[in-house]
């Protein structure tokens, strides 16, 4: 068939589709708020975030040398002939952009050990670095909570723990009034440090307010998270992370945070875990009940227990929204809300899904205006 041919078949069966299923350029474009393909049901999803870690790093040991002496067919006693062990492995710790958390580390990464070495003066192979990403941004502590790493471009190293040089073997240790050395060296282990990884930055907008908001309701609606939702407090232990999705490719990061109650600045509840992670946000979403008695005294005391643990805190941007518009008894609360916040106040229904396209273009705007 001709090039012709296949371009008139082309078009034929593409107008035959778009007639049949009703399909137009808006529809390719612009994506449906909630996802028609559902969600997995798979138990393996991990459902929390680690933006804090504690790890202990322990170089390669490195390889012994060897006792050996040479015997040939004409020469029994040729001389010692011990190789060298060969180095330990480093374990260095490299900034990327493949991770985005520190779930993937485990609690003792280890370097890989050097190999002995063997007669004929065969020296041990030197092992390789044990290299471990973190995600840009990483903030390394020693155990007394001194900085002493910032990874914070791509393709950063961090030197974490040096593995032991190898064992020298008895050839090394020849001289001229020792000609047959019977001794060698083993391979010393490698350095044994802890260190405390954090995250300068754990998403673009964090969720903040009191226990049964809705915060966990919200999250799943405009991401793919499966946030715990249950009617008692502090479903979320540990921050979820979901990103938002929008029709030009532009994603923002938003993060699930564990409750807030009056005192937490004071270690009360989950207390200063929780508020450690509101730092590392770079904007917020005040979530407030409006269908709660007196509303706006929950912002009150959320801005409270802001200042009082890091008054930077306050000065972030944020987006005033009242949830469970929905029912009755938010009406009132909502219209009230307005007049005691100074400063503009969205109304939604995370379950129902009311209003949410507005808060998503607000959220993008705040996102886009703090860049800038």
């Amino acid at each position: 068939m001709s090039l012709k041919g296949i371009c008139l078949l082309f078009q034929k069966h593409s107008r035959f589709y778009s007639s049949k299923y009703k399909l137009s350029l808006s529809d390719a474009v612009t994506p449906a708020l909630r996802a028609k393909k559902s969600k997995s049901n798979s138990e393996n999803v991990p459902n929390y975030f680690s933006d804090t870690k504690s790890v202990r790093v322990v170089g390669g040991k490195g390889g012994n040398g060897c006792i050996s002496f040479l015997q040939l067919w004409c020469n029994e006693r040729a001389g010692p002939d011990g190789g060298d062990g060969g180095n330990g492995g480093h374990v260095i710790f490299e900034s990327s952009k493949d991770v985005r958390n520190l779930n993937h580390l485990c609690t003792t990464i280890r370097g890989e050990d050097g190999q002995c070495g063997t007669p004929k003066e065969c020296h041990g192979k030197n092992s390789k670095h044990t290299i471990t990403k973190v995600p840009i941004g990483t903030i390394i502590r020693n155990k007394s909570g001194v900085i002493i790493g910032d990874l914070d471009r791509e393709h950063m190293m961090f030197v974490a723990s040096r593995g032991g040089a190898g064992g020298k073997g008895n050839r090394f240790f020849t001289t001229e009034k020792e000609n047959s050395p019977k001794v060698c060296e083993h391979g010393p282990p490698g350095e044994d440090f802890i260190y405390i990884l954090e995250m300068r930055s754990m998403a673009d907008i964090g969720i903040v307010g009191f226990p049964n908001a809705g915060k966990s309701t919200l999250i799943n609606a405009i991401t793919r998270t499966r946030s715990k939702v249950a009617p008692y407090a502090f479903t979320t232990i540990h921050p979820q992370i979901g990103m938002v999705q929008y029709a030009d490719h532009f994603q923002l990061a938003v993060a699930d945070l564990p409750g807030i109650i009056p005192g937490s600045h004071r270690n009360k509840g989950l207390g200063l875990q929780f508020l450690k992670h509101v730092e590392r946000c770079s904007s917020l979403i005040y979530l407030l009940d409006a269908s709660a008695e007196s509303p706006w005294l929950h912002y009150e005391n959320l801005n409270y227990e802001m200042f009082n643990f890091n008054k930077k805190l306050t000065t972030y941007p944020k987006i005033i929204v009242a949830n469970k518009i929905d029912k009755p008894e938010a009406i009132a609360n909502l219209s009230e809300l307005k007049n005691r916040i100074d400063g503009p106040v969205i109304g939604i229904s995370a379950k129902d899904g009311t209003n949410l396209q507005q808060l998503l273009n607000l959220m993008r705007l705040t996102c886009e205006d703090n860049l800038s």
